[in-house]
């Protein structure tokens, strides 16, 4: 099956399913590590499997994520895997629907704030490496930009993300971790 590149998200539900903390990570979990039960997500989560069984149904009624059957060693087994590369959203296109205007800010909320505790953890803890301290960075510029030309910088970010994060990985036998590379974009004042 050949997944979508990025779903644009036009409702309420899958917005909500984002908003939830776990169903989060659950969401980033599948995204890193590919495909997973719900016994592999409770493990990588610290969750109990009841748990981890219930938001992956919350998430597969959303349609954000589905069963991977072909995984399966018996039908026991249930294998789940995202529906999509990604998930994007606009405010223009929730203006109609209060409820999914909603969902989006606090789905929106939520990733900023676990992109800030991401960011703290790894700030209080990038000693421990010292080749992840030398390679990693911090971005800040400030532009004069229009609305157009914002959208033509944020395409171009993220077409360069997804270059990266979609290409085959070198069997150079590197030792590669999952990173977490975060740009942000909007009007502001100093």
């Amino acid at each position: 099956m050949t997944r979508p590149e990025i779903r644009t998200l036009r409702d309420a539900a899958p917005l909500a399913a984002l908003a939830h903390p776990f169903r989060s990570r659950m969401m980033d979990s599948l995204k890193v590590d590919g495909p997973a039960t719900a016994s592999m997500l409770a493990a990588r989560t610290g969750q109990a499997v009841g748990n981890a069984s219930h938001h992956l149904k919350v998430l597969a009624r959303a349609g954000l994520v589905e069963e991977a059957p072909e995984l399966a060693r018996d039908r026991r087994e249930r294998w789940w895997r995202l529906v999509s590369a990604g998930t994007r959203w606009s405010s223009a296109d929730l203006a109609d629907d209060p409820a999914a205007a909603t969902a989006a800010r606090e789905a929106e909320a939520l990733q900023l704030r676990r992109q800030v505790e991401r960011i703290t953890t790894w700030l209080a803890d990038r000693d421990a490496d010292p080749a992840w301290e030398d390679a990693a960075f911090a971005n800040q510029n400030w532009l004069r930009l229009s609305p157009a030309e914002l959208q033509q910088v944020a395409e171009e970010t993220i077409a360069l993300y997804r270059r990266w994060a979609d290409r085959d990985v070198p069997d150079d036998g590197v030792e590669r971790e999952p990173v977490l590379v975060v740009a942000r974009g909007f009007p502001c004042r100093p």
